[in-house]
């Protein structure tokens, strides 16, 4: 046991399984360890590390901005703040307000608070009640660990949790679980940790309509998805549809911490109804700024439609030349995954990939799950694809 395992098991509480290789420094989709092996990483730090390690551009931008200003309280207008939001608004194309805070979980929360202030506020009566889909995943806080449809995320440990969700098996059997205690419905277009499962186009595009014609709210957690993930800046562009709340997150700030709650309800919270200390900060929305400038540069190159079509084609021809390892190949965008016949060879794949110098994501459904960096260069991806050739071939 080196020195940093033996700090982190004595002073850091065990709520991770732990990986102890210790990353000591990274450039684009590659990472050292401190014996210098190199990694090429299909993980970017669970769909956060969007425009790779260490972007040049992203790095000036977060030094320079940290030589100047970090933080003030949202008491004063944050000049980059305000910034964010008109370009996330001016790409989503939907006409919305932002509310900045530091992660999925809280923009999700942001989220149910808008759906619950609106169901009080808007109708005769209350309602309060949000529906979500089996398979999902929203946040680690109590009421997001309650908005996820994983029955074994409710662990009896951390109870009482709060009332007001209903989990239906999919988008078909949401419509008969809406009662008069209903006030939205909050999906993931795609669901990332439920294995990388996108819903069809036409389902959703079905259920925004109908629930614009109740009234009732489509909240559409963009987590994972948002920020070109998906291959357009939302999802929910992907999918043609208005959602009434978007939820960001994880790639927007390249590593650094920030989370999005943004919706056409410009109106809905007064002074004192919502905030955050840390949301929204000078650091985390020029480093917000940063990459969407990187970003959307990649995009209208249509470098990212490139990359997308390369990881798609490969991973299909992968699950169509081994079935006796997968059943199929998965996904949107650069969010994909290929689905194992079990668990223990999903495990196996997980395990030989690390060894190998390639780092590959756990998802549900017995997935394997790719989120490379967006910036990905062709000769990384090649080099990611020889080792993972490796790994099957172990097998």
């Amino acid at each position: 046991m080196n020195e940093i395992e033996r700090k982190d098991r004595e002073y850091v509480l065990h709520s991770y399984a732990r990986n102890y290789t210790n990353f000591i420094r990274g450039e684009g989709a590659r990472l050292y360890d401190e014996a210098g092996k190199e990694y090429i990483d299909f993980a970017s730090g669970i769909g956060v590390n969007s425009v790779g390690h260490a972007h040049p551009k992203l790095s000036e931008a977060i030094c320079d901005q940290a030589s100047k200003l970090i933080h003030v309280s949202n008491l004063q207008v944050i000049e980059p703040q305000a910034r964010l939001a008109e370009r996330i608004v001016t790409l989503s194309g939907y006409d919305m307000r932002c509310f900045f805070g530091n992660s999925g979980a809280e923009a999700n929360e942001a989220a149910l608070k808008i759906a619950r202030k609106y169901g009080e506020t808007h109708f005769e009566s209350k309602r309060y009640k949000v529906i979500t889909l089996k398979h999902s995943f929203h946040g680690r806080t109590i009421t997001t660990v309650k908005a996820t449809g994983q029955k074994e995320m409710h662990k009896p440990d951390f109870s009482p949790y709060p009332a007001g969700f209903d989990y239906v098996e999919d988008i078909d059997a949401v419509y008969e679980a809406i009662d008069d205690e209903t006030v939205a419905v909050m999906i993931e277009l795609v669901q990332g940790e439920g294995g990388v499962q996108p819903f069809e186009r036409a389902e959703v595009q079905d259920l925004a309509k109908f629930l614009r014609s109740r009234e009732l709210l489509l909240i559409v957690d963009e987590v994972q998805t948002g920020v070109y993930r998906t291959g357009e800046f939302l999802a929910s562009q992907v999918y043609e549809i208005e959602p009434d709340v978007i939820t960001l997150a994880k790639g927007l700030g390249g590593g650094v911490p920030i989370g999005v709650a943004m919706t056409r309800l410009k109106e809905i919270f007064a002074p004192g109804d919502h905030g955050s200390t840390f949301g929204g900060n000078y650091l985390s929305t020029r480093a917000g700024l940063t990459v969407l400038e990187i970003l959307e540069a990649e995009w209208e190159a249509g470098a990212l439609a490139e990359r997308i079509e390369i990881l798609k084609r490969t991973l299909d021809r992968t699950a169509e030349a081994m079935p006796e390892l997968f059943t199929e190949s998965v996904g949107l965008g650069l969010m994909r995954g290929l689905r194992a016949v079990d668990a223990e060879v999903q495990g196996r794949i997980l395990t030989r990939a690390f060894e190998e110098g390639l780092i590959l994501l756990k998802a549900g459904r017995n997935t394997v799950r790719f989120l490379p960096p967006l910036t990905i260069t062709r000769e990384e991806m090649d080099e990611g694809f020889k080792r993972f050739e490796k790994v099957l071939a172990s097998l």
